[in-house]
């Protein structure tokens, strides 16, 4: 019932078909070529008798349980041995060549890519020189690229800085850290590896993991990063991030803000976070990903394959990409004039505003 990535690469597509239950979010992020996706709920409905169903979960744990089921109702199904991970990790090359990914930063992706990052920077005024920044690596597709983005700036020498490339590891499962280490020597980024517990923590409270964990996460960055000599940290928030965080906090917050592009911390006197992939759009982002062939993880916490693959969790973010997907159909501008929205907040038009943390009404002073 098990079929490995080697005797998969040996057999004719034709022969088989190649099933992703991962849900439809990872499946955008990456997949098998030739696969389709489909909920393991109703997996059974319109597969074919006359081919070998090929079953491929993260990292093979409930695919191997589906395919049982899929094997009493007559099927000729497989799972695929360690998931979409052990394919990934058999993509990779270690001799991928890094230095057509730096071309590429200066020649095709220069307009797209390397010039907005450039120009976030230098409208926010995000670094001086001098600096020496935590660039933060969570092992996906976004903060990957802003290292590399990061690597190209720093031959530029406009304000000499200094560049630490910094990755926590929570608690991954050991298949998921090995990815982003491979990933990052196959790009030519020398990372600095430190490890918490913070997975153990969140592991009793599995309703609100997602956003300890992301406090967790922070508060160590921060915490690291200041202990290595740096006075920031950069994460590598792109501007669809910007504009679905606005829509999120009206919506679901009842509040108008937006992700800043830098802030100085609160908790750790001295250190600054920077977004300087602010500009950056997510399909050109992955345009980056796909024109090189490389694979990241969509998320390497070890609850994937129980929580956020299995199609059981909604990310309210994922609505608000939909939700701005079906606007752009009639407003073509509509994603520019949501970012712009928080650069034109009009003082005498609102009702109340809060300065300081302190709520001013508009009949204060009426």
């Amino acid at each position: 019932m098990e079929i490995t990535v080697d005797e998969l690469h040996n057999l004719n597509p034709a022969d088989y078909m190649l099933v992703d239950i991962r849900g439809d979010r990872a499946f955008q992020n990456g997949s098998l070529p030739g696969a389709i996706s489909k909920a393991k709920e109703s997996l059974a409905c319109d597969l074919p008798q006359d081919k070998m169903i090929i079953v491929y979960c993260v990292r093979g744990l409930i695919s191997a349980d589906v395919v049982v089921e899929l094997r009493t109702q007559g099927l000729n199904a497989f799972h695929l041995a360690g998931g979409y991970i052990a394919w990934l990790m058999g993509q990779m090359e270690e001799d991928a060549c890094v230095q057509q990914i730096d071309e590429s930063i200066r020649k095709k992706f220069r307009k797209t890519i390397f010039s907005k990052f450039t120009k976030a920077i230098s409208t926010y005024q995000m670094i001086k020189a001098g600096d020496k920044i935590a660039v933060c690596i969570s092992g996906g597709k976004d903060s990957m690229l802003m290292a590399k983005l990061f690597q190209e700036l720093q031959k530029h020498r406009q304000a000499p800085f200094e560049a630490v490339f910094l990755v926590m590891d929570p608690g991954y499962a050991p298949e998921n850290r090995a990815l982003i280490e491979k990933n990052a020597r196959s790009m030519g980024i020398p990372i600095t590896v430190f490890e918490t517990n913070i997975f153990d923590s969140v592991a009793s409270v599995p309703k609100n993991a997602c956003y300890l964990c992301a406090r967790m996460r922070r508060g160590h960055l921060y915490s690291q990063a200041k202990a290595l000599g740096c006075n920031k940290i950069a994460l590598g928030h792109h501007y669809d991030d910007v504009i679905e965080t606005i829509l999120m906090g009206m919506l679901w917050g009842a509040q108008v803000q937006t992700m800043m592009p830098k802030l100085k911390s609160t908790n750790f006197e001295g250190m600054e976070l920077i977004r300087p992939m602010y500009f950056v759009r997510e399909a050109d982002v992955k345009r980056f990903r796909d024109y090189h062939h490389l694979h990241f993880l969509q998320c390497a916490c070890r609850f994937t394959d129980t929580c956020s693959t299995d199609g059981s969790m909604t990310s309210k973010r994922t609505e608000i990409k939909q939700l701005i997907k079906e606007m752009k159909k009639t407003n073509p501008g509509v994603e520019s004039h949501i970012f712009s929205s928080v650069e034109n907040v009009h003082l005498g038009a609102v009702l109340a505003y809060k300065k300081d943390g302190e709520k001013v009404h508009f009949l204060d002073d009426y």
